[in-house]
């Protein structure tokens, strides 16, 4: 079975296992990985994290959980340049550093090996967690409780003044949701760090994962485009022009597709 098999395989689980796919996202993008050894090791951090909770009930524990976590020196990631390694989660595991959405897999694991209700949630720009019914998100990044009035700052923050906060920025993440986010993710760094071929299997695993949007059909048909492979380009293409409404879009696509007839590959 290869990792990618292997990766979608565990989403397809009841219940799914975000936690174990990820690692399985990470062995696609390094033969060292081993998903099945990195599970076992967690055991340590499960101790760990376990052995400073204060005794209250399941569904108090959530922040305490997230703070210990702190506390032991799991951190969003304070380098000027963000690089792959902060969206693969055995270097997240590793280095201790991290995207929100790593962080929040590996808080999400812990929580269910305590049996701590907790899920995530797909806001813009900073993956954020919640505990079913709570009136307040939490940061990953440290536990700290969100109020509306945080959520929309945050929002500001990553989108600018024009977004109002929705309740469509408020969803929950099932495991699907979460490792699809998190091929795109990778998908865009390694794009900045010139590895097209990294960055293709990351496009791939998108659309391999949920319903792809016309977003997700145009990035793999640059990155297509960038590899010379005029005839993966035009299949993303087209199949953009059928998902696209917007009519000014609808007339690149198509010239797109007129500029790739009989266009030679490079390879």
């Amino acid at each position: 079975m290869t990792p990618r098999q292997a990766c979608l395989q565990c989403l397809q689980r009841d219940p799914p296992a975000p936690f174990e796919a990820a690692l399985w996202v990470a062995a696609e993008h390094d033969a060292q990985v081993q998903p099945a050894q990195m599970l076992g090791d967690l055991h340590g951090l499960h101790l760990q994290v376990g052995a400073g909770l204060p005794a209250l009930p399941p569904r108090e524990l959530a922040q305490p959980l997230l703070r210990r976590l702190a506390e032991l020196d799991y951190q969003e990631d304070d380098e000027g340049v963000t690089r792959p390694r902060h969206a693969l989660l055995h270097e997240v595991l590793r280095r201790r550093r991290g995207q929100p959405l790593l962080l929040a897999l590996i808080a999400l694991e812990l929580a269910r090996r305590q049996d701590i209700p907790l899920e995530g949630v797909n806001f813009p720009g900073h993956f954020l967690l919640r505990v079913p019914g709570a009136d307040h998100l939490l940061d990953p990044c440290g536990g700290r409780r969100l109020y509306t009035r945080d959520c929309r700052e945050l929002l500001y923050r990553h989108l600018g003044p024009d977004v109002e906060l929705s309740a469509a920025h408020l969803q929950r993440a099932d495991a699907r949701a979460m490792l699809q986010r998190l091929s795109r993710n990778l998908r865009l760094l390694h794009l900045q760090q010139d590895d097209e071929l990294a960055a293709l299997k990351d496009a791939e695993r998108v659309l391999q994962i949920g319903p792809p949007s016309l977003a997700d059909h145009l990035a793999r048909a640059d990155i297509y485009q960038r590899l010379g492979c005029p005839q993966g380009e035009r299949f993303d293409v087209e199949h953009a022009l059928l998902l696209c409404e917007e009519p000014g879009l609808r007339l690149q696509l198509s010239l797109r597709l007129h500029n790739l007839e009989g266009a030679p590959a490079l390879h």
